[in-house]
């Protein structure tokens, strides 16, 4: 790693040229990039990884090392994050307490992860493998400088050398501290599984085609160089790596296959049922997966869902996504729209505050949003306005406007300019006042059409109309619609949505 040093540690480097003799000390930077380096290292408890500390002061009785008196008091992050590696490593246990497992890591004269690795990895008849791992993650050099541990282990075997063989001779001594199993058990990539065992949360699998990119089961990402020879694998037990959390390089890893992760594993692979919402289809996929920490190791569809876990997922697709994506009918559309001129609130934000009061009985037993009927949706949304609500909507917004005519037309309660209602002129023969709705007396915009059903004519003063421009729209649809009527006087004459010989034969039936 390479990082800027500090103005202590230049200035102190400096000073040891003069030690023994008067020197010379040249930097390799500019005399003026000396006042931009930090003015001290940091302290060591502030950067390093505090898993040996925590696990020293709980065999202590401490169980915080922060109620300690420190010059520096180590980071609360860094001491959660120990604190959490030690319970995955089975050092500690739920409360912080040391295990067993953990007393018996704080005897060995290594981290605690590579503590665990000796012990669990002599539980399964790897002892000399494990204990030849940790001398090479401890050892830079040995073996060469190949990621791939396995790699590096061949070749130390067979180097010559003062270096060697003391790596050799600390391995042997401690594969005497690991236990010894009663039966030795075969396993394929035995360096492999002694680098899982010690870092269980860096067992990776590969992302993409190339071997770049991974992901491991404690959520973090690798990388790794394509041209490696590990870049085929499609899992790895990492060792050491460098960098950002977000993409961290792979320094040392091993291949391992599915079938060791499950058999090293099994006891915290996970099966979890999922049922999503999926907007673009307005229905839900329900999958079964099997996860190991943060890698999903299988997955399938899920014929086993619950219903109410379907309807939940349902519900908060449109919590999530919006009311936009429920088949409302134009009856439910035109309701909400009464209901907001009379001042009864069932608009977007109010349905999506109640709608655990409404949606999850219209969801039960649906898997899709469109399988709703219209017709319940309307239904549902009337059923949250109260007695005295519904008589306001009712007396304020009435949804019909019954013509002189006895024709029946749906008042449009969302047009612009007010609440509208579109029929044909002769419908309105007979009346002298304008029309009104509701206990307000609003008058109601209307859309006059011709017998067609084009407009001819939008008003809010019928009589005005009558007396006006009426004349000149009476001889225009006169020529164009001669079979129907066209009085001059139309408040006098009776309304009717028949033609001229239509009603003379209804008047000679009478």
């Amino acid at each position: 790693v390479t990082e800027r040093a500090s103005q202590a540690a230049v200035i102190q480097r400096a000073g040891r040229a003069a030690r023994q003799s008067p020197g010379v000390a040249y930097r390799l930077w500019e005399e003026a990039a000396t006042a931009g380096l930090p003015r001290f290292d940091p302290p060591e408890i502030l950067e390093a990884d505090l898993s040996a500390l925590l696990l020293g002061t709980a065999l202590w009785g401490v169980s915080d090392p922060r109620a300690l008196p420190w010059l520096d008091p180590p980071p609360e992050a860094a001491v959660a994050e120990a604190r959490a590696r030690l319970i995955v490593l089975e050092a500690l246990d739920g409360t912080g307490r040391p295990t067993a497992h953990g007393k018996a890591i704080a005897k060995l004269p290594m981290p605690p992860r590579l503590a665990h690795m000796l012990i669990r990895s002599g539980e399964r008849g790897l002892a000399s493998t494990a204990a030849e791992v940790a001398v090479l993650l401890g050892e830079r050099g040995i073996g060469g400088q190949d990621v791939d541990v396995e790699q590096r282990l061949r070749r130390w075997r067979t180097e010559r050398g003062p270096k060697a063989e003391a790596a050799r001779a600390m391995a042997k001594r401690w594969t005497g501290l690991a236990p010894k199993p009663a039966e030795q058990e075969a396993w394929d990539h035995a360096a492999a599984v002694c680098l899982a065992l010690a870092y269980p949360d860096r067992v990776a699998r590969r992302r993409d085609g190339t071997g770049e990119n991974w992901a491991s089961v404690g959520g973090r990402g690798f990388r790794l160089d394509p041209a490696s020879g590990l870049a085929s694998s499609e899992w790895l037990a990492v060792g050491e790596t460098q960098g950002a959390a977000s993409g961290a390089r792979i320094l040392s890893a091993a291949p391992l296959d599915l079938a060791t992760v499950e058999a090293l594993f099994a006891d915290r692979i996970e099966t979890r049922r999922t049922v999503t919402f999926n907007p673009a289809t307005g229905g839900v996929e329900a999958l079964r997966e099997r996860r190991l920490g943060g890698l999903r190791l299988s997955s399938g569809p899920d014929s086993g869902a619950s219903s109410e876990a379907i309807a939940a997922a349902l519900v908060e697709g449109v919590r999530t996504h919006g009311l936009s994506l429920l088949p409302w009918s134009d009856g439910a559309g035109a309701y909400r729209a009464r209901a907001a001129y009379a001042g009864v609130a069932l608009d977007d934000e109010t349905l999506l505050e109640r709608l655990d009061d409404w949606l999850p009985a219209l969801v039960a037993g649906k898997r899709r949003l469109d399988a709703l009927a219209p017709g319940a949706l309307t239904e549902a949304i009337r059923n949250l306005v109260d007695w005295n609500d519904q008589r306001r909507i009712d007396s304020m917004a009435p949804s019909h406007f019954t013509s002189p005519a006895g024709s029946s037309h749906a008042i449009d309660y969302a047009a612009e300019g007010g609440p509208r209602v579109e029929l044909r002129v002769q419908a309105l023969f007979g009346l002298a006042e304008h029309p009104v709705i509701g206990t307000e007396r609003v008058p109601l915009v209307l859309s006059l059409t011709s017998p067609a059903g084009r407009p001819i004519q939008t008003t809010r003063d019928l009589p005005g109309f009558w007396a006006g421009s009426w004349s000149a729209v009476a001889k225009e649809m006169r020529g164009r619609y001669p079979r129907h009527p066209w009085p001059d006087d139309p408040a006098a004459a009776s309304a009717t949505l028949r033609t001229k010989k239509a009603d003379a034969r209804a008047a000679g039936s009478r």
